[in-house]
C-alpha cells in the first residue's frame, strides 16, 4: 500500500511538471495569441507609426514605416526639414547625412546584413523554424520588477569586418502577459562595440485587433535610454514605393 501510494505521488508530481513547464514554442505561440492571433500576424502587410522622440527636452517627430519585403525607412521632421533615415527599397539601403543634407548608400557589409532581415516582418519570431532560425527558453529573470522569461533567438551569422559573427539576441516575456517588455543584443562594431544595446517596451495598446507597444526605451543596458512614445500606428498603409528608393543626383543640362 505504501509503495502504491509513493508511486501515485511521483506520477502526480510529474503530471503537474509537464503540465506548468514552459518551453519557447509555448511562449511564442501564446505571445502571438494574446496579441492579434497567427493568423492576424499572417496576414499582416505593412505598419506605419507615427511617433515623437524627446531629444533634450524638445520633442522631435518621426514616422516609422515597415512593409513586407524588407521595406522600411523613418521619416525624421527638424526645423521644418524631412530627414530620412535607415531607408531600405529591398536591395539599397541609405540614408540622409544630417550636414549635408544629402542622401548617401551605406557600405556593403550594412546592406548585407540587412538583407537577412528582410523575411522578419512582421515579427522575427514569425515562422521562425522556417527561416533556420532557433529559439531557447534561458530561464527566468526580472526586469524592472516584472517577472520574464528569457528567450534566446538565433538568426543567421552576420558580417562584421569581414568575419562571421553569430546573431543573437535575447527577448524577455512578461510571464503573466506573454508580451516582450525587452529586448537585449550586442553591439557589434562602432564606439560602443561590446556593450548590451537595450530597448523596452511598454504601454501595450490594441489597434484593430492587435496588440502593439506605445512606449519604448532604446539605450544602453544600465544607463538611461531614449524615449520613444507612439501616436498613432496605421496598418496596412498604402505607400508610394518610390519614397524608398534612392534618389539619383541629376546633372542639369549646360546652358
Amino acid at each position: 500500500m505504501k509503495t502504491l501510494r509513493t508511486l501515485l505521488i511521483v506520477l502526480i508530481s510529474l503530471f503537474s511538471v509537464n503540465s506548468f513547464a514552459q518551453t519557447a514554442g509555448d511562449i511564442i505561440s501564446n505571445y502571438f495569441e494574446n496579441t492579434g492571433g497567427l493568423e492576424k500576424w499572417q496576414s499582416l502587410k505593412g505598419i506605419k507609426m507615427s511617433a515623437k522622440v524627446n531629444q533634450g527636452g524638445m520633442e522631435i517627430p518621426l514616422e516609422i514605416i515597415q512593409l513586407t519585403g524588407g521595406k522600411q525607412m523613418t521619416v525624421i521632421t527638424f526645423q521644418g526639414k524631412e530627414i530620412k533615415q535607415g531607408v531600405f527599397d529591398g536591395t539599397t539601403l541609405w540614408s540622409t547625412n544630417f550636414m549635408t543634407q544629402k542622401a548617401e548608400k551605406s557600405d556593403q557589409e550594412s546592406t548585407d546584413n540587412l538583407k537577412l532581415d528582410s523575411n522578419d516582418f512582421p515579427d522575427s519570431f514569425l515562422g521562425y523554424k522556417e527561416k533556420g532560425y532557433t529559439v531557447e527558453l534561458v530561464g527566468k529573470e526580472t526586469i524592472d520588477g516584472a517577472e520574464t522569461y528569457k528567450i534566446k533567438l538565433t538568426k543567421e551569422q552576420i558580417t562584421i569586418d569581414g568575419k562571421k559573427e553569430d546573431n543573437v539576441t535575447y527577448y524577455f516575456f512578461d510571464t503573466e502577459n506573454y508580451v516582450p517588455i525587452a529586448i537585449q543584443s550586442e553591439i557589434k562594431s562602432g564606439q560602443m562595440k561590446g556593450q548590451i544595446s537595450e530597448i523596452k517596451l511598454s504601454d501595450y495598446q490594441e489597434v484593430d485587433g492587435f496588440y502593439f507597444p506605445f512606449t519604448m526605451i532604446q539605450g544602453i543596458k544600465g544607463q538611461a535610454g531614449q524615449p520613444l512614445a507612439i501616436d498613432k500606428i496605421e496598418l496596412n498603409p498604402s505607400v508610394d514605393n518610390a519614397l524608398f528608393q534612392f534618389p539619383e543626383e541629376t546633372t542639369l543640362p549646360k546652358k
